[in-house]
């Protein structure tokens, strides 16, 4: 593959402690997946976006805080699985008795819950090697030389004129740099004071240096020990490689399939699906859907199985994908939620959210599969397939029988009402009708007063099936390709934003 910046043997332990160890093939794999990940060349201003530690809100001890447009495909997920554990694992805590000690320790249990899902034979962490007194971040080098950067024309225009950032001055946490302002720079906490000028992807390349880890207690003992590895600059790019390198490239290459486009943007900076996937489950599969789907005689992978995060989007309801049942019910109430350009985070303290379906819920579950238009009917010929689903008698005379009896003015239709009606008169439900949900945007800017902050509100699961599609209100148009009818009152009737 492409030929990028060769991995060097640090000469002393460095930010990456002690045991640091770099061979030729994981030397070799780095360049690899430098490739598989940005392509033949990376643009500066999307390496700065990227390069971020990470961080938590002074306004909401749990929460994580996302800088700039890009790595919520590795945040969002950290994020869910830190509110996974403090929401099933982790009893007597609340969200407002959380120490930054007890953050710091919820982050690094996150990302090992993560880690656990790639693991192939070893835990490999990616760290930097630190560098020298006087050194600069450009510095030359065979290895800097190796790594294109991209030229900062052509769609650069189009990448100012959508994201509206200043450019990187200095790599400090400053004002200028975030164009934040002083309340929203008071917001972010966690930073390692003084820093020296910000990694090139030259740079950043040449530096990183791998250590090798048997067992998930030494990944947590060594995140602990060496905790600026996740918190400094680039903090989030390294637990990014960290899970490629664990996962292994052979592995990543053949779950993604198609690998003629690099798993992050080239010109906006986000992650792809396979991303995505692979930080929620461990695999890089490039579709939600459940299991394989033959597609023009192609098997496109998707979810294999219940995921422990869940996954929902804005993009399902605009018909770009479909999400599985996998996603959609994961084992714990904590979503990440997808919007056409960022990855936000939806959880809740019901349990009963995830608890298993009744057989009555499958059922309807498995009619509106048949009912792809979800208008709550499906034509009549498909009864038999529907029964043939469920495990319920689909014999060929007794189908017509039923048939009839569902649908005696022959219009061709079978309602879903009347299904139930016949087969599960007695309706029982795991599903609550109201219940609180909480949700997170590491943006300062898409929250109000530009702090990071849960935003909390009550659903209602409405009696009517019919779902009322609102254009305006994209977070209830997300919400509603899990909950079809739900209805959700913010606090301070304030709907957070997706993006």
């Amino acid at each position: 593959m492409g030929e990028h910046g060769v991995v060097e043997q640090p000469e002393d332990a460095g930010a990456a402690g002690s045991g640091t160890t770099s061979s030729s093939s994981e030397q070799e794999q780095l360049r690899e997946i430098c490739q598989l990940l940005w392509g033949t060349s990376v643009r500066q201003e999307v390496f700065r976006r990227w390069s971020q530690g990470f961080e938590f809100s002074a306004s909401e001890p749990a929460a994580l805080v996302q800088r700039d447009g890009g790595p919520c495909c590795v945040i969002a997920p950290v994020q869910a699985y830190l509110l996974k554990i403090l929401l099933m694992e982790t009893p007597g805590h609340s969200f407002s008795d959380l120490t930054p000690d007890k953050c710091k320790t919820l982050l690094i249990q996150a990302i090992c819950q993560i880690l656990m899902k790639c693991k192939s034979s070893k835990y490999r962490i990616v760290s930097l090697k630190a560098r020298q007194s006087g050194a600069t971040a450009g510095s030359s080098s065979a290895a800097a030389a190796a790594l294109p950067v991209a030229e900062e024309d052509g769609d650069a225009e189009m990448v100012d004129a959508l994201e509206n950032l200043p450019p990187a001055s200095g790599g400090g946490a400053d004002d200028v740099e975030l164009g934040l302002d002083a309340a929203t720079a008071a917001d972010v906490s966690g930073t390692s004071g003084a820093r020296s000028e910000p990694w090139t992807p030259e740079a950043f390349h040449e530096r990183l240096c791998v250590t090798e880890l048997d067992s998930i207690d030494d990944v947590e003992k060594y995140y602990s020990e060496q905790f600026p590895v996740l918190a400094d600059e680039c903090g989030v790019l390294l637990l990014l490689y960290t899970v490629l390198l664990t996962k292994g490239l052979e592995c990543v290459v053949s779950e993604v399939s198609d690998t003629s486009e690099p798993l992050i943007h080239g010109t906006y900076g986000y992650g792809s699906q396979a991303l995505i996937n692979l930080m929620l489950t461990g695999h890089a599969v490039p579709y939600v859907w459940d299991n394989e789907q033959d597609v023009g005689g192609l098997k496109l992978k998707g979810i294999t199985q219940q995921s422990d995060i869940g996954f929902i989007t804005l993009m399902e309801q605009m018909q770009y994908c479909t999400v599985g049942f996998f996603y959609k019910n994961p084992k714990c109430p904590v979503w990440v939620m997808g919007s056409e350009t960022h990855l936000t985070v939806l959880f809740s303290s019901e349990r009963r959210l995830v608890a298993p379906e009744t057989p009555s819920e499958v059922a309807r579950r498995v009619f509106r599969q048949f009912d792809t238009e979800g208008s709550n009917f499906i034509p009549s010929p498909l009864l038999q397939d529907v029964l043939c689903a469920l495990d319920l008698v689909s014999e060929p005379e007794y189908v017509d029988l039923m048939r009839k009896k569902l649908d005696p003015e022959c219009l061709g239709i079978i309602l879903l009402n009347d299904f139930m009606y016949e087969f599960f008169p007695t309706e029982k439900k795991s599903m609550p009708d109201t219940f609180d949900l909480l949700h997170y945007n590491g943006i300062p800017n898409s929250n109000g007063e530009n702090r990071v902050r849960f935003n909390k509100g009550h659903a209602i699961l409405l009696e009517s099936d019919v779902r009322m599609c609102n254009p305006s209100d994209p977070m209830l148009t997300c919400l509603q390709t899990k909950w079809p009818n739900i209805e959700v009152n913010w606090a301070n009737a304030r709907t957070p934003s997706l993006n």
